[in-house]
């Protein structure tokens, strides 16, 4: 029988927080699967694949005594305050099946009358909008699927610091990032960050049929991983050095999700020299694997590569356009 743990955060630090999750993913037992509670104090968390630049007003954002976090999963920029809970499965990759950890947030929610939807790429919504946007990562042993829930956030804050892409709003049909999302407690009034919480215990227990193990905060919080990971992803290095001279030459979006391209051409030998790309693209490998394949390559013949793989696919004929 697998193994259940509940771990609760209680601390508002998004680098602390984002590093539990990750020593999880890393180092979890076999056979076991994790639930993780947390909230982070006024927080814009990017994708891995993001340009800061292009997703936050950082300087306003560090000014007012903000955090800007990069988490190591794909997808677009949220906005994170103590009116919403977020949550992380980690879970042995035999155990991990979506569906079922959405079913667990979904049926919490349904205590409080709400009924919710699975949406779009990566979303639950609620009475057609958006209250959770999830995320996911592969890991050696364990795989990570990480949400938030917004209950009580701050819009006017939201709006203060996140950019979106005209493109985005125009293909979700909506006119500013406020009327695209839904904070359930406009829905019920009683509901808070904190109230959630012990249903989503109690719906835990119920989806996987058993009974959690509480693991101790704390404790998690000396271990000497988890401060090495804190240290490294806080870093100015990690969240801006890769980004503070990228300049923009090729962007489009597709139904995967956006991508900005910044070439550098040796145009002596017509060569792409350099290539660097974001994106809140769900599939960071892919990502990835499109910017080694167009290193190197010469400006007048298009590489070869797997056309099976519609991000490769859009990226490659998007450079060569």
């Amino acid at each position: 029988m697998s193994k259940l743990q509940v771990i609760i955060s209680n601390q508002y630090n998004p680098f602390l927080n984002r590093a539990i999750e990750q020593y999880l993913t890393d180092n979890q037992e076999e056979d076991t699967v994790t639930m993780y509670l947390w909230k982070n104090q006024q927080t814009v968390v990017i994708g891995y694949n993001q340009n800061p630049y292009s997703e936050c007003n950082v300087q306003l954002l560090l000014d007012d005594g903000g955090h800007l976090m990069r988490r190591g999963t794909g997808g677009g920029a949220v906005y994170h305050d103590l009116g919403n809970i977020n949550f992380s499965f980690v879970a042995d990759k035999r155990l991990y099946d979506v569906k079922k950890q959405l079913s667990v947030i979904q049926d919490a929610l349904l205590s409080y009358g709400l009924q919710t939807e699975i949406s779009g790429r990566n979303d639950l919504t609620c009475e057609g909008r958006k209250f959770s946007g999830n995320a996911f990562a592969k890991g050696k042993q364990n795989d990570l699927h990480h949400g938030t829930i917004l209950i009580k956030t701050d819009g006017t804050m939201m709006q203060r610091y996140l950019i979106v892409d005209k493109a985005k709003l125009m293909k979700n049909g909506v006119k500013s990032v406020a009327s695209r999302v839904i904070n359930l407690s406009e829905l019920v009034p009683e509901l808070t960050s904190e109230n959630i919480k012990q249903p989503l215990i109690a719906s835990f227990e119920k989806v996987y049929g058993g009974k959690t193990n509480m693991l101790d905060f704390d404790t998690i919080i000396n271990n000497k991983e988890v401060q090495t990971i804190t240290a490294e992803i806080s870093s100015h290095e990690f969240l801006f050095s890769r980004w503070e001279q990228f300049k923009t030459t090729k962007k489009a979006r597709f139904p995967w999700g956006g991508v900005e391209i910044a070439l550098e051409i040796d145009e002596a030998n017509a060569i792409i020299k350099d290539v660097q790309i974001a994106s809140d693209c769900l599939d960071t490998e892919s990502i990835a694997e499109a910017e080694k394949l167009l290193k190197g390559c010469s400006t007048k013949a298009i590489p070869t590569f797997d056309e099976g793989n519609e991000i490769l696919r859009d990226v490659v004929n998007l450079v060569y356009r």
